[in-house]
């Protein structure tokens, strides 16, 4: 039985079907992607997750407790967090004022954008922040207002926001959309790092294959908001189910 178990989710919206029947587990401590073509369902079923939606039917599983019906916030206080596909941070802020948020917000389960003053006062919370930035190599930018980093430190940085909260899991929705291939990279291998320094498991929504295939040990395909396969890497790239519903002649590098 996996950390995340999917059973049987359905979600319709008026006459569209998003998600059928669609059954998934996912393994503690791995990675695992779920990639499908637009209109695949993914990101219905990632809102799913997240307390976002709430599917027609089924049941979605976490370490043993359901998340259907809990707000985002009380799935993110049962160790569940995620990943935009656009950073979600505060640009009128410093990069190390953004830090400081989530060092707060995981010990006192609130924040007000105006009590920034006083939580900077705070010993402990900014201890936190910048043991962070020097793990995630952001320390020497954290005076900078956020808004002036690149969109590569910007997703470093709400990776950074995501992990002050000692996730269990971590949901990344496209993390490398619009970037240029070394801030790929760059994410691909930090995301490396973090898996192999942290307890956690992590699901990746991806439609750069370059990015599945450097960090996946699992792969489930959706096809018009069903499971089509899962397996192992290998096994995907050349699954004739696979190709001919989505990957098609896609280079994978």
């Amino acid at each position: 039985m996996g950390i995340l178990e999917i059973k049987n989710v359905n979600k319709r919206f008026g006459g569209l079907k998003a998600l059928t029947d669609v059954n998934l587990s996912v393994a503690e401590n791995t990675v695992h992607a779920i990639i499908g073509p637009n209109g695949a369902g993914k990101s219905t079923l990632l809102n799913c997750l997240v307390g976002k939606l709430i599917p027609d039917t089924g049941s979605v599983m976490f370490d043993g407790q359901s998340v259907l019906g809990r707000t985002p916030y009380e799935i993110n206080q049962m160790g569940i967090s995620r990943v935009f596909q656009t950073p979600e941070i505060f640009g009128e802020l410093t990069v190390m004022e953004n830090m400081m948020i989530p060092c707060f917000a995981k010990r006192d389960g609130s924040f007000e954008l105006n009590a920034i003053t006083s939580i900077a006062s705070q010993k402990d919370v900014r201890e936190k922040a910048e043991h962070m930035l020097e793990s995630m190599n952001l320390a020497e930018k954290r005076n900078m207002h956020a808004a002036s980093m690149s969109r590569g430190d910007k997703r470093r940085l709400e990776i950074a926001m995501c992990l002050a909260q000692e996730p269990r899991l971590l949901l990344l929705d496209e993390p490398t959309a619009g970037m240029a291939r070394a801030d790929t990279n760059n994410t691909i291998d930090l995301l490396k790092q973090i898996k192999a320094e942290r307890d956690i498991t992590i699901a990746i929504i991806e439609h750069d294959m370059h990015v599945v295939f450097s960090l996946a040990e699992r792969i489930t395909v959706l096809a018009q908001g069903t499971p089509l396969v899962e397996d192992i890497p290998a096994n995907i790239k050349g699954h004739p189910k696979v190709r001919e519903a989505y990957l098609g002649e896609t280079q994978v590098a």
